[in-house]
């Protein structure tokens, strides 16, 4: 008992610095961007979109390349740390098959507005504000709007895709199985016992987002989908494995999930772009022509 007791004193003195050091863990880091679309030749307008808390995200929009409206169109977003101008090599190809594209800035990424803390959820939200924008803009069909993330912004767009029905694809670039899974492997890489510290901030952490890690877990959130998805995984991804692409991929609901594993890449896969490109298009332009989706 005496034993218990001590281990219980210890925790709870220990909260106060749980919390700060959970912040500074996993404060994301701020890269302003530094080049726009013109300087990969793309036309755009910058925009800022509502979200919640009062703050505003940064946005650029890159409209279709056709002259035929209305247009489909994919909202794309950047991970932890990352920003819009990240991503500017999937809104060429995008561009080049005729969709328009929103590029966003996450709350606390590039230019948007600051907030309390990131999260998964919190770039769940920020999805679905800029989807939400842009069902409402002139010239892209509301009906034909796909989704596409990289890692934590991967696992954002499995999530609004199986809380949301509008989305007409979900694109997924190395997403991770399970948050906790993925928070697992970075405190063993630190040396950080599973017990009690390693779960302690654990439940800390679902605490503070709001969310336990099974709802928004994208090997869960998978299987809610009403829409076709794409998961590519680069083979050599040493900080997301690509077991876990595989583990998305063995959740699916039915046959219209596709996994697209591609050999050599690592976890930043935007150099690989060129090599999946056309299987990327090939895919948006299916699950767009599977218009109405089965519900």
């Amino acid at each position: 008992m005496n034993a218990l007791l001590l281990t219980s004193a210890i925790l709870v003195a220990m909260v106060p610095l749980t919390r700060w050091a959970v912040h500074r863990a996993y404060r994301a880091p701020r890269i302003i961007e530094r080049g726009t679309p013109a300087d990969v030749g793309l036309p755009y307008r910058p925009e800022r979109i509502p979200t919640v808390n009062g703050r505003h995200l940064f946005a650029w929009l890159v409209p279709a390349a056709a002259a035929a409206r209305p247009a489909p169109a994919v909202i794309v977003l950047h991970g932890w740390g990352g920003n819009a101008e990240d991503m500017l090599v999937f809104a060429s190809v995008l561009h080049r098959a005729d969709f328009a594209v929103l590029l966003l800035d996450a709350r606390n990424h590039g230019r948007s507005d600051g907030d309390e803390f990131s999260s998964l959820p919190r770039f769940a939200e920020d999805l679905e504000h800029g989807l939400d924008w842009l069902r409402r803009e002139p010239g892209v069909d509301p009906e034909r709007i796909a989704l596409l993330g990289h890692s934590v912004g991967a696992a954002a767009a499995l999530l609004v895709a199986a809380r949301r029905r509008e989305p007409a694809a979900v694109v997924s670039v190395a997403a991770f199985a399970h948050p906790a899974d993925l928070m697992g492997r970075q405190m063993r890489a630190h040396r950080i016992p599973e017990w009690p510290l390693g779960r302690l901030l654990l439940r800390y952490i679902e605490h503070r987002i709001g969310a336990e890690f099974d709802t928004i877990a994208p090997c869960n959130s998978i299987r809610a989908l009403a829409c076709p998805a794409l998961l590519i995984h680069g083979e050599a991804d040493d900080r997301v494995p690509c077991s876990d692409a595989r583990r998305i991929h063995a959740a699916r609901r039915d046959d219209r999930t596709e996994l697209l594993i591609i050999p050599g890449v690592g976890h930043d896969s935007r150099d690989a772009v060129p090599r999946h490109a056309e299987a990327l298009v090939a895919f948006l332009r299916r699950a767009m022509g599977e218009w109405p989706r089965r519900r």
